[in-house]
């Protein structure tokens, strides 16, 4: 519970550029600023260079990844449209009882949108996108298609870039125009509402960089 709760602590830290980006990362250092030992913090260190938050140094530590510049935006978008678009076609017509429980339910789970400008306000929002994707991946049943995109952490990246306010309610609404169409086993639907979904988050992400 001691490393999950650092873990958290650490996340939030880098998520709200209290730790900058390109940033070293002394281990004794945010040990004190915890108030933890300094084994927690090296685990939660390694879960983050896990989830693409952190890198590991040789002999030197770790530090804080950098923020995706414009052209690995618009590379990440490019390999999600190739992978994601025709897999929310398939998810449409591989739909079962169990899958459209799992989508309601997963639907159910974001509440409002939130508004708020620190990653403690957007993490549900964050979680909720993470999962909503990976979730259609699995209905489209191609499990090595679906580790692609979860190896690029696309979701954290993006949200270190911008949140909440109008992106909140267009991504939980996009969302919700895509669950409407795989419930309906409308494959042709999913598939346009996937790529449009894709595109206005690619823009709006872009548009806000300089």
């Amino acid at each position: 519970m001691l490393s999950d709760d650092v873990f958290e602590q650490l996340k939030a830290l880098i998520m709200n550029s209290s730790i900058p980006p390109g940033a070293r990362m002394n281990i004794e250092d945010l040990a004190r600023q915890l108030q933890v030992s300094p084994t927690p913090v090296r685990e939660a260190l390694a879960r983050l260079e896990s989830e693409g938050l952190t890198v590991k140094l040789p002999l030197k530590g770790y530090r804080t990844t950098d923020l995706l510049n414009a052209d690995e935006v618009r590379n990440q978008y490019e390999l999600r449209l190739l992978l994601e678009v025709p897999s929310a076609k398939k998810a449409a017509h591989s739909m079962s009882i169990a899958h459209a429980e799992s989508l309601r339910e997963e639907m159910q789970s974001i509440g409002e949108p939130p508004t708020g400008s620190r990653y403690e306000s957007y993490q549900t929002l964050t979680a909720h996108d993470t999962r909503f994707h990976q979730l259609i991946l699995s209905f489209a049943g191609n499990d090595m298609v679906r580790q692609a995109v979860e190896r690029t952490h696309c979701h954290l990246h993006i949200f270190r870039l911008t949140y909440g306010g109008p992106f909140g309610e267009n991504t939980v609404a996009e969302h919700a125009t895509i669950a409407d169409a795989l419930l309906k086993g409308d494959g042709a639907a999913a598939e346009r509402a996937m790529h449009s979904h894709l595109v206005q988050s690619r823009d709006r992400v872009l548009a806000k960089l300089p």
